[in-house]
């Protein structure tokens, strides 16, 4: 237990690290580390906290699509599965923003366990932070469509936690509401 602990410390702390200067696209502007814990601690109540990879994994998940880190530096710090899976939810940025929302829908499906609880956790954040703090400039036609991709993501990552589905299923219907 204390190696788990250890290893989501130092994963909270490179990811504090790496994504220090982002901030989150809402209004409030808020550090980016938020949106990480939000992820990690989403997985962590939904599992009991019985997978590090996989909190790690939400801790992480964002550092290869948004930061300079590469996925050797991730396996030589924190291990080959901690790695595949922040490389297997990883979005491939020299791709069209288009593209790479549809490969979402596509290859979710056929993605990893933890993968899709990733997923789920991750768009979860997000429809969160849209009621809190929604993206400055963002119309509400685009926001929208975002609630509406989200979900088409979500779909194949359903029946795997129910709790997970839970939160998902509320964050969901609180931005449809917010939105009108």
């Amino acid at each position: 237990m204390s190696a788990d602990i250890v290893l989501l410390a130092r994963a909270a702390d490179y990811a504090a690290r790496q994504h220090i200067a982002q901030r989150r696209k809402g209004e409030r502007a808020e550090p980016y580390i938020n949106h990480l814990t939000e992820v990690a601690a989403l997985l962590a109540e939904a599992t009991g906290g019985s997978d590090v990879t996989l909190l790690a994994g939400g801790l992480l998940h964002d550092t290869l699509e948004d930061t300079d880190a590469t996925y050797e530096d991730l396996e030589q710090r924190f291990g080959p599965e901690v790695a595949a899976l922040v490389a297997e939810v990883t979005d491939d940025k020299s791709l069209p923003k288009e593209e790479r929302k549809r490969l979402q829908i596509d290859k979710t499906p056929a993605k990893s366990r933890r993968a899709k609880l990733l997923k789920i956790a991750d768009k979860t954040s997000n429809l969160r932070s849209m009621v809190t703090s929604p993206p400055a400039g963002w119309t509400p036609a685009r926001l929208r469509d975002y609630v509406s991709w989200a979900e088409q993501v979500v779909r194949s990552c359903r029946g795997l936690n129910a709790a997970l589905d839970a939160a998902f299923d509320v964050a969901h219907a609180d931005t449809k509401r917010h939105l009108g």
